[in-house]
């Protein structure tokens, strides 16, 4: 039996799963609705509280679906109960970050800004404060998305092991390399 996909989800307060014939999910919570497609082989059993994610054989298949799905509903019920939030920090001489709507501009050293427009479902703000450097805060309740999103911002330009230069998410430690060393 999987280890993940035979731990049972538990349904705060608030929050109604639905789950149609063609076995499709809909989790509604305080924050949101999110929904996804499961595998129609996956079976489900509801207990005072929880879901339990059965599968019908052993098969590879099943056994590799039935983890992933248990997950993906899993975390569709955090998402809309609670959310998730990612913050980035800007690290760098003259790095900034702002952002007016859903539009985020970036100033990394480039010859120009980077433009970036965030998913409607992804709320983002950047905070500068005096001494500090700018902190980029996404939320929302997919994880997928934030994760996707969080991930791109990161990639306009990833922390460098010289100096440390970069976007890295909120504390992440960057390996340093030293310099180069002149022989006398």
């Amino acid at each position: 039996m999987s280890r993940i996909g035979k731990m049972p989800i538990s349904i705060p307060a608030g929050v109604e799963i639905k789950i149609s014939d063609t076995n499709f999910v809909t989790v509604k919570g305080p924050k949101g609705e999110l929904m996804q497609q499961v595998d129609p082989d996956l079976g489900f059993e509801r207990e005072d509280g929880t879901l339990t994610v059965t599968r019908p054989t052993d098969q590879k298949r099943h056994r590799s679906m039935h983890g992933l799905y248990r997950s993906l509903i899993n975390n569709m019920v955090i998402g809309v109960s609670e959310g998730y939030v990612k913050e980035l920090e800007v690290i760098g001489v003259g790095y900034r970050a702002a952002s007016t709507g859903q539009l985020l501009e970036l100033t990394l050293g480039f010859s120009h800004p980077v433009m970036f427009y965030i998913p409607d479902d992804v709320k983002v703000t950047a905070s500068q404060d005096k001494g500090k450097a700018p902190i980029i805060k996404l939320e929302s309740i997919d994880k997928q998305l934030i994760g996707q999103v969080a991930a791109k911002i990161r990639s306009f330009r990833k922390p460098e092991p010289y100096k440390g230069k970069g976007i890295r998410y909120k504390g992440e430690e960057v390996r340093r390399k030293a310099g180069k060393t002149v022989a006398k």
